[in-house]
């Protein structure tokens, strides 16, 4: 199953295992065929502690995104509009099946040396 693992604040990676934060934000779209998130939990943690199964990209304008995804952002609104300042295209991964990993991985687990400062594509599940 492609996947592809995302650099996120522990603060937003423990709102997604909490159920709060059902969308994760970015300024890109990934390709068509991933179905699954990966978390890589930044510092302090640095740890990869958990994953999600992507059920919808929503795309579009940023006041358009956040309509539609508002509900259920596990962000305010402030810091939304921050993030998307002078972009013209704001991307939504709607979020299910999300699972906290009881041992969290490191990014060797993944074979990967160095933090992504977008995302990184997976092929194959940790070593």
């Amino acid at each position: 199953m492609p996947a592809m693992l995302l650099s996120i604040k522990p603060e937003y990676a423990q709102r997604i295992i909490d159920g709060i934060k059902e969308f994760e934000f970015r300024t890109r779209r990934c390709r068509e065929d991933i179905t699954k998130i990966i978390f890589y939990s930044t510092a302090p943690e640095s740890k990869v502690t958990g994953e999600a199964e992507i059920e919808e990209v929503i795309s579009g304008a940023p006041s358009t995104v956040w309509e539609l995804t508002k509900h259920a952002a596990g962000i305010s609104r402030s810091f939304f509009r921050t993030y998307y300042k002078g972009r013209p295209v704001a991307v939504a991964y709607k979020l299910k099946n999300v699972i906290a990993y009881d041992e969290p991985k490191t990014l060797e687990d993944y074979g990967i040396t160095h933090i992504p400062q977008l995302f990184v594509y997976l092929e194959d599940e940790p070593r």
